[in-house]
């Protein structure tokens, strides 16, 4: 996820184009090697036991590695050798500059230093951002300026980017935006036991079959009720699993059953937090006081 940041932080400054930004983001999805992939490769797992681990992450909030220790398939010390064969996602990125020639590697390193300052990241901050640690990313970056959301909304933000890079799409990019005042399709889903808390997704028509399409596995191509059914379950899916971090964390919370509108009107106080996928735009909608949410 680093690097969608970084590469938009470049395209912010004039650095690189929009389409330079999308061709080595591009070439950075053709070269990274999924986990499970580089284990069946060496022999460690079996295609069955990939796909387990792969359920279990739709229950809960661990890293592959993790629930392969669990389950018996890797030990730790295997999964440390996995790790390695993994490139980090800047390297990646920097790789495909320089070999499109967009950037040289002087031009990078400076930027990338800048970027450090700018956000006033610690060497351990910015290595853990690096590495693919998403609440240090929505802490020190997504959040910056925005200690409000931070507090109230981090830790589902944090979540749900992670459900979007492990469901949907690798190169998921969230920023915090003006408040949405439309959607053409909404599904909403209210969390209740402790702090009310009001999630919803907004999107238009592509967005929503390619969240239901990634969802369901299969190619939809119109909204019909079984894309509609598939966008709906991935909010479910999410705040599933967003209950149970809240159980391990010692608060019990449930969710009332979803709704599903289309053209709306939205007004009130809540937050927009404008979600990029390879595939079109769509918004996370949150709210910490539901009552004072119009959905119309």
């Amino acid at each position: 996820m680093f690097s969608q940041y970084f590469g938009h932080y470049l395209l912010n400054r004039g650095l690189i184009t929009n389409e330079q930004l999308q061709d080595v983001l591009e070439y950075q999805e053709k070269v990274h090697v999924k986990f499970g992939v580089i284990a069946v490769d060496k022999g460690l797992m079996t295609p069955s036991q990939v796909e387990e681990v792969h359920e279990k992450q739709k229950q809960m909030d661990k890293r592959f590695g993790e629930i392969a220790v669990e389950l018996g398939y890797l030990t730790e010390e295997q999964v440390e050798e996995l790790i390695s064969h993994q490139k980090r996602g800047h390297l990646y990125l920097a790789q495909a500059l320089i070999d499109r020639g967009y950037m040289s590697m002087e031009e990078f390193s400076s930027a990338l230093n800048d970027y450090k300052k700018e956000y006033s990241l610690s060497t351990e901050d910015f290595e853990e951002i690096q590495r693919g640690n998403i609440e240090t990313l929505v802490e020190n970056i997504l959040t910056k300026g925005h200690e409000d959301i931070r507090e109230k909304f981090g830790s589902y933000i944090s979540l749900f980017a992670k459900n979007m890079i492990r469901f949907i799409d690798r190169q998921t990019f969230l920023e915090i935006s003006e408040n949405l005042q439309q959607a053409k399709w909404l599904v909403s889903q209210e969390i209740v036991g402790g702090p009310s808390l009001l999630t919803a997704i907004a999107a238009d028509d592509e967005a929503l079959l390619y969240i239901a399409s990634k969802h369901a596995e299969e190619n939809l191509t119109e909204v019909d009720e079984l894309a509609k059914d598939a966008f709906c379950e991935f909010l479910n899916l999410h705040n599933g699993i967003y209950l149970v971090n809240m159980s391990n964390w010692g608060t019990e919370l449930s969710m009332n059953p979803q709704k599903f509108k289309e053209n709306v009107k939205v007004s009130g106080e809540f937050v927009t937090i404008t979600v990029k996928t390879q595939k079109g735009t769509f918004h996370l909608l949150l709210s910490a006081n539901p009552e004072k949410v119009e959905v119309q």
